[in-house]
């Protein structure tokens, strides 16, 4: 039995959940979630490699599609552990301190993500609209610039968040909804007011991934406005093929964002576990996919690949 502990201003333990209803087949249900686990991790792991060995993909938008590959792969590896632990031994046990740090990790580079795509939707619109300054712009040192201030965006909204929370009494009980932990999930639990902690949640999600994605759409009409202005049609498909990837990667990181939030709010009446399918996809989504869309959709990352599987045959 899981405990309903009285209040107590930390809690020991709290305890993750599988998939409801279906913990009997938990061993079976692992196996989708061990192939997308490594599919993600080798993919994003190939991608950083070929792109730090092969001296032609030394450029800015290929350093730009590392800095997702490192978010990815970080983002993958924060649930992996808990995911798995759950489906293969039952270890729904997680300790307050371990929890608050895996959230830390969750949401530092789920924010970390959102920047990168915005500073890849960045990349996209100097290369169309300003091609000729794309080079003095677009430097190896502002690349470096961009990506620390990535990294402290990423991670210094966060830590009020965690002190925000630790502030926090739990009296109900400790059993999360989620295979890993999620703030909304734990600052549910408590017993005190949460008003402040969902406020500047709130606010952290608005001026994140909320305003990443005004100024991506931003600079998707200016880039549309921009090859909608070329005169030759090849050019145009030339210039709007450049930008799919990118575009498939927004789409499939702000999706399953968005269809989370709505299941949610509108599907309380949905089975429990549908909410923590969805839950878990959701993180696995972008770091599976992004590996395969960037290997398919770009020809230089194509090549790379290929070249390394067949180095590795030879």
């Amino acid at each position: 039995m899981l405990p309903f502990n009285q209040s107590i201003s930390h809690p020991a333990v709290f305890f993750l959940t599988g998939i409801p209803g279906l913990e009997a087949s938990h061993i079976w249900i692992s196996i989708p979630f061990c192939c997308l686990y490594a599919i993600a991790i080798s993919g994003n792991g190939m991608i950083l490699f070929v792109i730090t060995t092969e001296f032609s993909l030394h450029e800015p938008m290929y350093y730009f599609l590392s800095m997702l590959s490192f978010t990815d792969l970080g983002l993958c590896l924060s649930t992996l552990v808990t995911m798995l632990g759950i489906f293969w031994f039952n270890a729904q046990e997680i300790s307050f301190d371990a929890c608050i740090s895996q959230m830390f990790f969750i949401h530092g580079f789920t924010f970390m993500e959102s920047s990168v795509l915005l500073a890849m939707a960045f990349d996209r619109f100097i290369a169309i609209c300003n091609p000729l300054r794309y080079a003095t712009i677009l430097t190896n040192s502002r690349i470096i610039k961009m990506g620390f201030a990535i990294l402290v965006r990423g991670t210094t909204a966060l830590v009020p968040l965690i002190l925000l929370l630790k502030r926090l009494s739990f009296c109900h009980s400790h059993v999360l909804h989620h295979s890993y932990c999620f703030h909304p999930d734990v600052m549910k639990l408590s017993c005190t007011d949460t008003k402040i902690n969902s406020a500047f949640g709130l606010a952290i999600v608005i001026s994140t991934a909320g305003l990443d994605s005004v100024l991506i759409l931003l600079s998707y009409i200016l880039i549309i406005r921009s090859v909608l202005s070329i005169a030759s049609t090849e050019e145009r498909k030339k210039a709007f093929g450049t930008c799919i990837s990118h575009i498939s990667a927004v789409a499939i990181f702000y999706i399953p964002m968005i269809s989370l939030s709505l299941v949610h709010r509108f599907g309380k009446h949905a089975p429990p576990f549908v909410h923590t399918l969805i839950a878990n996809v959701y993180l696995l989504i972008p770091p599976v996919m992004n590996p395969i869309i960037y290997s398919v959709k770009t020809k230089q990352i194509r090549k790379a690949v290929l070249k390394l599987f067949i180095a590795k045959l030879v």
